[in-house]
């Protein structure tokens, strides 16, 4: 983990870890930058459930920033309220949705005018949605959205690029469900199944960056 510094009142020039003032109190954040940023756009990534182990150092959740800085983009991750070092308690998406929120305004202050891309993974998949409609994203990216847990409908994003990931033998959200939940869609997502593949990506953490990167830059 990286030493914690000062809240930066810039986006910074290497990797940090910091807090910020949040909603009930400071959440714990990671950015990363890439040696060579060659894309503007900034992408924020939420992680899983909390109340199930989920921290933004899950290992999906840090492939998918592995992924983008490889692409020569900006991310930041970050814990929801009352995981690690982030103060207050889990809040029915609700409050971590706010979290999210906050995340973008930082990042619409020291680094204004820059496009966005939203990231989760299952829960994340949900907070992403919910705040899209606010946060008017560039792009989606859902991997394993929880969609047999979380409302999903109620919240559907503005239409932009999305792209959404499903491994074939997802234990926790079922791929059936998935493709049920995209067909029932005015504009579907682009879909990448990943056969023999569980809701963690045991063993496919590689395969899922690759996925990642031929579908980002085509």
């Amino acid at each position: 983990m990286l030493e914690l510094t000062p809240t930066p009142t810039a986006f910074p020039d290497e990797d940090a870890h910091f807090y910020l003032d949040g909603e009930v109190g400071r959440l714990e954040v990671i950015s990363e930058v890439p040696r060579e940023v060659t894309q503007q756009q900034i992408v924020i990534i939420c992680h899983p459930h909390p109340l199930h182990g989920g921290t933004m150092n899950n290992k999906v959740v840090t492939t998918l920033a592995r992924t983008f800085k490889e692409m020569g983009m900006r991310t930041v991750r970050f814990n929801y309220r009352g995981v690690n070092d982030s103060e207050g308690e889990y809040a029915e998406a609700i409050g971590e949705t706010q979290d999210l929120l906050t995340i973008w305004h930082w990042v619409q202050a020291v680094l204004p005018q820059q496009p966005t891309w939203l990231a989760g993974f299952s829960f994340g998949s949900f907070i992403v949605v919910r705040a899209a409609e606010t946060i008017q994203p560039q792009r989606l990216i859902s991997i394993a959205p929880a969609v047999n847990h979380c409302d999903f409908a109620a919240f559907m994003p503005p239409p932009c690029p999305w792209l959404l990931v499903q491994g074939d033998d997802d234990e926790v959200v079922p791929a059936t469900e998935v493709y049920q939940f995209i067909d029932t869609l005015d504009f579907s997502p682009e879909l990448i199944k990943m056969p023999n593949t569980s809701h963690f990506f045991h063993g496919k953490l590689v395969e899922l960056r690759k996925n990642l990167q031929n579908a980002l830059e085509r």
